[in-house]
């Protein structure tokens, strides 16, 4: 009897093989609703104009990813959602007075410098809104221009020549002083400030949904918050210890960053002690660029050196391997 053989083809495909129902999209979509709350209460302090400024700069960000790719002949990934995330997250990041033309030179610059030209999502080391806001800086007036809150303070969607400026709360702490500063006020955003940085309520219940979510951990934000603290308890400047602390925490973008900016997947560190040492990173650069800096806020800054540290971190918190000798795993 002849012998049969028999030739089977077989498909093999990349990991992860399990199937999951979380992907970019809904994750994005997440974030987009975590965002929410804190763009209705930009509204309401700003007018209208916060939300335009919001929506264009989703609008570009997803037109230039579109592009780029369409040009390089690219498969399309406007869909996931992340260009729109990126937009609202630079919108955010800048005060309502912008114009809208300065604004899409820093989605260009997101889009295509930091994200697409180093292979598009999952392969830029730094995140794009924060290093096209440290971008936008080369028109320092423009990016340190507060409005005032308040309903006859309202800008207008296409002039600005009208809106009462000031200063922020941050602008007196970085003085040492705790002059004209509520702790209301800037716990529910009635202060100058960026778009979507001024109510630490608003971006704590985004924060919220997020861990409800599990779209993130609490190691980033609450290692990172939590040296702030730490740290503007043990230096409050000659003024009460609490308030202070409350005042730092509350003020400028630090919630925002460490619930939505230094929690990106891309940009930080996948290990457990990899997150715990990057949050505290971003807290100590934070307080000493604030104490010692002559700009006045360090978010942004000290999660983008950060984020230059993460493969790094990724390489400090790897786990020793289960049943490996102490020494063997010392020596690797």
């Amino acid at each position: 009897m002849a012998q049969m053989k028999y030739f089977y083809e077989l498909t093999i495909s990349s990991s992860p093989h399990a199937h999951s129902p979380v992907t970019t999209q809904t994750i994005m979509r997440d974030v987009l609703i975590a965002l929410a709350p804190a763009l209705i209460g930009s509204v309401y302090f700003f007018g209208f104009r916060a939300l335009m400024v919001t929506l264009v700069s989703a609008a570009a960000c997803v037109f230039f990813e579109w592009g780029y790719r369409k040009l390089m002949k690219k498969d399309s990934t406007v869909y996931d959602l992340s260009a729109v995330v990126t937009g609202v997250l630079l919108a955010f990041v800048c005060p309502v007075t912008i114009p809208y033309w300065m604004l899409i030179v820093g989605d260009f610059f997101a889009i295509v410098v930091v994200k697409q030209l180093f292979g598009g999502i999952g392969k830029n080391f730094v995140n794009p809104a924060l290093a096209a806001r440290a971008f936008l800086f080369c028109w320092p007036s423009v990016m340190s221009t507060w409005v005032l809150p308040g309903f006859s303070n309202r800008v207008g969607i296409f002039s600005t020549a009208d809106a009462v400026t000031g200063a922020t709360a941050l602008s007196s702490l970085h003085q040492g002083t705790l002059d004209n500063i509520r702790l209301s006020d800037l716990f529910l955003g009635n202060v100058g400030g960026c778009i979507g940085e001024t109510s630490a309520l608003l971006l704590l219940l985004g924060l919220a949904y997020l861990l409800a979510r599990r779209v993130i951990s609490l190691r980033i934000p609450a290692a990172y918050l939590g040296t702030v603290a730490v740290l503007a308890l043990l230096f409050p400047q000659g003024n009460d210890r609490l308030t202070w602390m409350a005042a730092q925490l509350f003020s400028g973008g630090l919630i925002l960053g460490a619930s939505f900016m230094a929690t990106d997947y891309v940009t930080s560190p996948v290990t457990k002690w990899g997150q715990v040492i990057f949050g505290i990173g971003c807290g100590v650069i934070t307080v000493a660029i604030r104490y010692f800096g002559a700009y006045n806020e360090g978010v942004s800054y000290a999660i983008l050196v950060m984020n230059a540290c993460v493969a790094l971190l990724d390489k400090v918190g790897r786990p020793v391997k289960f049943g490996a000798p102490k020494k063997e795993a010392v020596k690797k």
